[in-house]
């Protein structure tokens, strides 16, 4: 078994994502000017076209920042169009930006992503910046270390080594067959270069199945791939659990709800023989185990009224611990390996509550505790957790709190507020900054990092709002200023309307690893009508866009579009309206 091997330092200096290469993805900084002694800024172009360019900048502080103001001078003829996250104004080639109050503190040592623009004219970087009326002149220093793997979750580390971020500073895998697929289409080219997840969803995906989900390639096919990148990191999803996806036909798996031992001599114990070939020892592989399971234990069993009886069987037979511990254990003896569990999102087990029946948050963190010990797996084997895998929701809401007080009670404690219904929390940054100190107060490690699936959260569509309703009704109020356009939280079929999430980073908040895509845009999460096939892919009416919902989703619509085939196969429709709607935008 590996041995421990991280010490988290929280107050993290980012590092923002960086300059793509020809084969892959860097996470690493570009493009930077130099800040005061003390700060930096990073005012990073990150496409351009024609005379038109779209930049993003960061700033990050050698002290705290509670409320910045940001100036600096462009060259002759650049304008800005639009921006976003930024009270801003253009004189000449000054310009001036300042915090819109949700994004005013940058902590001791923090990087931010504070605001971006679009641009035309020169797309040259401004030679000076002022941070609240001083010249900036000087980087900030990182933690520095005679261990690079010891203190500083910005260190790539050493080829081999195990490191505190296995993303910082890495050139993160692109896979050749969903980058392939994503350059086809109109305005594809823009993202095509982005690291996306290998998906193993059935045992035959191992070795390559020619599915539209794998292709051709098998995981040592990939693997091999990576290493002629010159890719220090690719992202693996193990997904194939006996009775699988309990609560969701359209995933349904290949493997009945008793074949535990299938899973783990015919599908488990191969990828560790693969993995652990002597030629990827330098190759990072970061595991994402088995999304939407162990959280249906929780919301999806007797007694409650969201039960299934496929979850109750699952609960009772115990494969769902039984595998994940297996893999999670197995795989964690592999030296190269990372392994994140997965852990739903904010909408599925937010709710903190006294009373058991009600309890998401604490009893989800419990049960992955539990796994500790099982099949000899120790917290060792976990590296992290990982929040909103193929799912839909917002990194967090600027313009509204779920404490807040709207019509004489807040808004979590209002049981009119159904967008809400009492869930503490409404983005994934602070679920999962707060499920990671629950997570470390059920027997894993203080240094696990945690990342957050960006891929299709970035509701970027004509309705996201500027700023807060100014309705005194709390339904209004709510509605009208979520940047999340779904019926209900609980909605996760082929969402209408979605677009484009934050593009992947390393460190971009304390204690996140990084925001990633491990859900290819473009994707499938099930059909909208029966499909016949033999992938074990069932129907799901949550993925009919008729459908008027369940219990589980709160008796709303379901919001998925229409026309979409088996999960795991392309829509060239789903993609072209992520583009459209991609926020930050392309």
């Amino acid at each position: 078994m590996q041995e421990s091997r991280r010490r988290r330092r929280m107050a993290i200096t980012g590092v923002a994502i960086g300059a793509l290469a020809a084969t892959g993805l860097t996470f690493a900084s570009a493009n930077q000017a130099l800040a005061e002694e003390g700060c930096k800024v990073d005012y990073k172009v990150v496409s351009t076209w024609g005379s038109g360019f779209q930049a993003n900048v960061t700033i990050t502080a050698d002290e705290p920042i509670n409320g910045w103001e940001l100036k600096w001078n462009f060259p002759s003829g650049t304008t800005v169009s639009s921006a976003w996250n930024v009270s801003w104004s253009q004189s000449g080639t000054a310009f001036t930006g300042k915090d819109v109050g949700w994004n005013a503190s940058i902590g001791s040592g923090q990087s931010r992503e504070v605001f971006g623009f679009i641009g035309s004219g020169s797309s040259t970087a401004p030679g000076q910046f002022t941070v609240n009326g001083d010249v900036c002149n000087g980087p900030v220093d990182p933690p520095t270390s005679d261990d690079p793997t010891s203190d500083d979750p910005t260190s790539p580390g050493e080829p081999g080594d195990k490191v505190d971020n296995p993303y910082a500073g890495a050139q993160v895998y692109v896979n050749p067959i969903w980058s392939a697929n994503a350059a086809a289409e109109p305005g594809g080219d823009a993202i095509a270069d982005q690291p996306t997840g290998v998906w193993l969803d059935r045992t035959s995906a191992i070795y390559g199945n020619d599915s539209p989900t794998t292709g051709s390639m098998g995981l040592e096919d990939h693997l091999d791939e990576a290493l002629e990148q010159g890719a220090d990191v690719i992202q693996v999803v193990i997904y194939n659990l006996p009775g699988r996806d309990c609560a969701a036909l359209a995933s349904n798996g290949e493997l009945a709800a008793d074949e535990i031992d299938e899973y783990k001599n015919d599908y488990i114990d191969p990828i560790v023989d693969i993995m652990g070939q002597s030629k990827y020892a330098d190759l990072k592989i970061v595991n994402v185990i088995e999304i939407d399971s162990l959280p249906n234990l929780v919301t999806n069993v007797s007694p409650r009224a969201t039960a299934t009886d496929n979850c109750d069987t699952m609960k009772a037979n115990g494969n769902y611990i039984d595998g994940i511990s297996y893999a999670t254990a197995e795989l964690g003896a592999l030296p190269n390996t990372y392994n994140y569990l997965d852990a739903g999102h904010h909408g599925w087990i937010g709710w903190t509550n006294d009373d058991p029946q009600y309890d998401n948050f604490h009893a989800s963190a419990e049960l992955w505790g539990s796994l500790i010990g099982e099949n000899g797996m120790t917290a060792d084997d976990v590296h992290g957790f990982i929040t909103n895998t193929a799912n839909y929701s917002v990194l967090e809401e600027p313009y509204w709190d779920v404490d807040q007080v709207v019509g004489g009670r807040p808004i979590n404690q209002n049981g009119d507020v159904k967008w809400v219904d009492w869930n503490s929390y409404n983005g994934e940054i602070d679920f999962a900054t707060a499920l990671r100190e629950e997570l470390i107060d059920n027997g894993f490690n203080e240094d696990i990092g945690m990342l957050i699936d960006t891929s299709r959260n970035g509701w970027g569509g004509d309705y996201r709002p500027t700023g807060p309703s100014t309705s005194t009704n709390p339904i209004e109020f709510v509605d009208e200023s979520r940047l999340d356009q779904r019926y209900n939280k609980g909605n996760w079929c082929n969402q209408a309307g979605a677009g484009l999430g934050e593009r992947p980073q390393a460190n971009p908040e304390p204690g996140i690893d990084a925001y990633v895509w491990i859900k290819p845009p473009g994707e499938s999460d099930g059909a909208s009508e029966e499909i016949p096939n033999n992938e074990g892919k069932g129907f799901d009416e949550m993925c009919d866009p008729d459908y008027q919902g369940n219990i589980r989703n709160g008796n709303n619509p379901s919001g998925a579009r229409d026309d979409m085939p088996l999960s795991g196969h392309w829509s060239s429709e789903q993609f072209a309206e992520l583009l459209a709607n991609a926020y930050p935008p392309l």
